[in-house]
């Protein structure tokens, strides 16, 4: 049973008798108290004060009067604006749990994104430079996003929006010449073209006609020159392939690596049109669009020699991907410090005359840091994320050797467990804020983490190997007591967090959903003998077991994060 449709229906009726009056959106204003002591559920009477010219307390007074118990309804409250239902305790558990247990994996699914596609454009990394740690976050989001999206129905379209394009990479192709090897970049990898690129820049100091030379192998990859395209090419899938090995790690998927270099022949009808609609303006040689109406500087189209910016490129992959998949909304899962970048292109599009702009979202994240410091490229501190991942599991696989030195597969688990706990650490705070990455807190089993919770998952599935098969059919009274009602709370409230991580593109509230199931369930295991010589009341409580281990192990899923059965 959806016991908020229930229950407002329930009110929407006592609304007609008491008032002869009708509310939309009753289901949303239902909410869950945080003290049980105030019911299962709560509505606030304050939003219907004004429309009904009277005080919430006699509003709350009046719909309780109308609202009589029920098999589901055990009796309703009124303490101050607040409606509070109070529900069969053995019912709404038995009817919570059977659900959980029913849909499995699809538990907290639906299918309102049918026939809509998300783009969700995220990790975006550089040609030519190592994986590092500052790409978790996008890289994760991103990730958590597609899936939870997915579970709701949408199709996603996963964008790896390669950096792959600027003068950088004719420098490179000229270092690369004059320095280089096939044999050398094949064996040392995306580490033997950064060598290069940094030889460059050192020998440019003291001969800068290297500079010209750089941009002049720039000029050929935009001209098509074949030479300069296949070392460029190169360049590309040795990189792919070294980021490949860490989207393994993480169990990282694309459908599309089309970078900022597939729209090199696309962007030139978006400054047409831009043109034809009066919105291209010169400015000190340069093309612009003037947003200052908008409270905003220019939005840069076209450099004094011609090239084009990022926003131009973007423009393009935006109009690419409305045609490609005329998509429902556009995600761009990159740090708050472009958001001035994007409110700008976003703007023109908008000003352009297509509706479709509001699609578009900038889903910022905060910056990263490691042990209390900032990363910086040009100082050297640089932390790369294949090396932290792997670290991550070592130091996980030294944990269990301590602690569960006759688990069977203890490599495997320390995968789960290491790479599980790096990326449960980045998507754990609301993700604009800005991240310290510290090992202490990241690999602790006690606390809100991510081992703690798959330790919880693992002792769920202890229980259900000690039980085996009960045949007896369970007696959901052995549910009414407060430890067992918070963990049916828990389970209930998860497919209306989903929901709401998708609208607000916000994955760090299923990891803290998982945190406050995985306490609330501990808390019941403590106070509780699952296993008793009352067969009926084992099986429920079995059943309340098996619940809480599918629920976690789906809203860990969510979150790119794996739930091993043992620990």
């Amino acid at each position: 049973m959806e016991f908020k449709a229930y229950l407002a229906e329930k009110i929407a009726g006592a609304l007609r008798e008491a008032f002869d009056a009708s509310v939309d959106g009753i289901p949303g204003f239902l909410e869950t108290p945080h003290n049980p002591e105030m019911g299962d559920f709560a509505f606030p009477c304050f939003r219907l004060s004004k429309a009904l010219r009277m005080a919430p307390p006699a509003i709350a007074g009046k719909l309780s009067e109308r609202i009589a118990p029920d098999p589901v309804i055990e009796r309703v409250e009124c303490v101050g604006g607040y409606l509070n239902f109070f529900l069969h305790k053995t019912g709404y558990a038995q009817s919570i749990v059977e659900r959980v247990l029913e849909q499995g994996e699809r538990y907290g699914s639906s299918d309102e994104g049918q026939g809509r596609v998300i783009c969700i454009d995220y990790s975006s990394i550089n040609i030519a430079k190592r994986f590092h740690i500052g790409h978790l976050s996008t890289t994760m989001i991103g990730n958590a996003l597609y899936k939870i999206y997915e579970h709701l129905g949408y199709k996603c379209v996963g964008i790896n929006h390669l950096g792959d394009w600027g003068t950088q990479f004719g420098k490179m192709i000229a270092a690369y010449r004059k320095w280089g090897s096939p044999e050398q970049v094949e064996q040392g990898g995306v580490n033997a073209l950064t060598e290069l690129y940094v030889r460059f820049h050192k020998e440019a100091e003291t001969d800068p006609a290297l500079e010209d030379e750089g941009r002049l192998w720039f000029k050929k990859i935009e001209d098509g020159d074949p030479e300069a395209l296949r070392i460029f090419n190169k360049f590309k899938e040795i990189t792919l392939k070294d980021a490949q090995r860490v989207y393994d790690m993480l169990g990282v998927q694309f459908d599309s690596y089309a970078g900022e270099s597939f729209y090199n022949d696309k962007m030139q009808p978006v400054i047409d049109e831009l043109r034809e609609k009066g919105l291209l303006k010169e400015s000190q040689g340069a093309y612009v669009v003037d947003l200052e109406d908008e409270g905003m500087p220019p939005c840069l189209i076209l450099k004094k020699d011609g090239a084009t910016p990022s926003a131009t490129r973007d423009l393009a992959a935006a109009f690419y991907r409305k045609k490609t998949y005329d998509f429902y909304k556009d995600l761009y899962v990159v740090a708050y410090q472009q958001d001035l970048h994007f409110r700008q292109w976003f703007k023109v599009v908008e000003k352009m005359g297509y509706d479709w702009a509001k699609d578009l979202e900038h889903v910022a994240f905060g910056m990263v840091s490691y042990e209390g410091r900032a990363l910086s490229t040009r100082e050297g501190y640089v932390v790369y994320l294949d090396e932290l991942l792997t670290r991550a599991v070592e130091k996980a696989r030294e944990i269990i050797e301590e602690k569960s030195p006759n688990l069977a597969d203890k490599d495997k688990v320390a995968r789960q467990v290491g790479i599980g706990a790096v990326v449960f650490f980045d998507l754990f705070n609301n993700r604009i804020k800005d991240i310290d990455f510290r090992w202490e807190r990241v690999l602790n089993f006690d606390g809100e983490t991510g081992p703690y919770v798959q330790y919880t998952h693992a002792r769920c599935c202890s229980v259900l190997a000690k039980a085996g098969e009960l045949s007896a059919a369970p007696d959901y009274a052995a549910l009414d007591n407060a430890q067992a009602q918070e963990v049916v709370r828990s389970l209930e409230r998860f497919p209306e967090l989903v929901r709401e991580a998708c609208q607000r593109n916000e994955p760090s509230l299923l990891t803290r959903f998982t945190v406050e199931l995985a306490s609330n369930f501990n808390r019941y295991y403590y106070e509780n003998r699952i296993l008793t010589e009352d067969a009926a009341a084992s099986a429920a409580r079995v059943n309340l077991t098996a619940a809480t281990a599918s629920c976690l192990r789906t809203a860990l899923g969510l979150i790119g994060v794996e739930a091993p059965e043992k620990m």
